[in-house]
């Protein structure tokens, strides 16, 4: 990949991640989490997040995933859907005045109608262009469909990698709708698909 080319993610989005990380998991265990994976300390330092680019949050971004993933093993998708649950209070809480009128239009709609708004809002705070997340129906569910990819950037797993999206998209839903929503991730650019896409079922909610 080039760098022309290379995934983007917003500094602030990643500023937030970096904020719940160290919040969650504590200061002392993320330096232990990311020395097992060989990578350097100071990646979770949130005092040189000033001077990340959208390519650099990016890629720190996937690396920190990666060292989580190594360190907890199994345990790691329980711990990074919990991260991504947490993240989106963060992203509500931090939201521009614009982002934040459009959630309140969002919980103004019947629930039934809030699902598709609501993803749409997770793609823009998730995106750092427009094209980089877009949200689909597929027959009676809803696709979200990220194609920045940032998590699953380096290709090298045999499976899906997404889970920080699937918590993100797991409260975004249940803050929409009051209601726990079945997500799947059924193409990861991980595992060398082009995209990831994850499928929201919506029957019976």
């Amino acid at each position: 990949m080039s760098k022309q080319d290379s995934p983007l993610l917003p500094v602030r989005f990643f500023r937030l991640f970096l904020n719940t990380v160290r919040t969650e998991l504590g200061s002392d265990t993320i330096i232990t989490v990311l020395e097992k994976a060989d990578l350097p300390a100071d990646l979770a330092d949130l005092h040189a997040v000033s001077g990340y680019t959208s390519r650099s949050a990016a890629q720190t971004y996937a690396h920190i995933q990666k060292a989580i993933r190594i360190y907890y093993g199994r345990g790691a998708r329980g711990t990074l859907i919990r991260l991504g649950r947490l993240l989106w209070t963060q992203l509500l809480e931090s939201a521009s005045i614009p982002e934040k009128a459009q959630a309140q239009l969002i919980r103004t709609l019947p629930p039934t109608m809030r699902p598709k708004p609501a993803l749409e809002l997770l793609a823009r705070l998730m995106s750092e262009k427009k094209s980089c997340a877009s949200v689909h129906t597929l027959d009676l569910d809803l696709m979200l469909v990220d194609h920045a990819a940032v998590t699953a950037s380096e290709k090298s797993e045999t499976g899906s990698v997404c889970f920080v999206t699937i918590g993100l998209i797991q409260e975004n839903l249940f803050w929409a709708t009051g209601h726990e929503h079945d997500i799947e991730e059924v193409s990861c650019c991980a595992a060398g698909e082009n995209k990831c896409e994850f499928k929201i079922k919506l029957e019976g909610k």
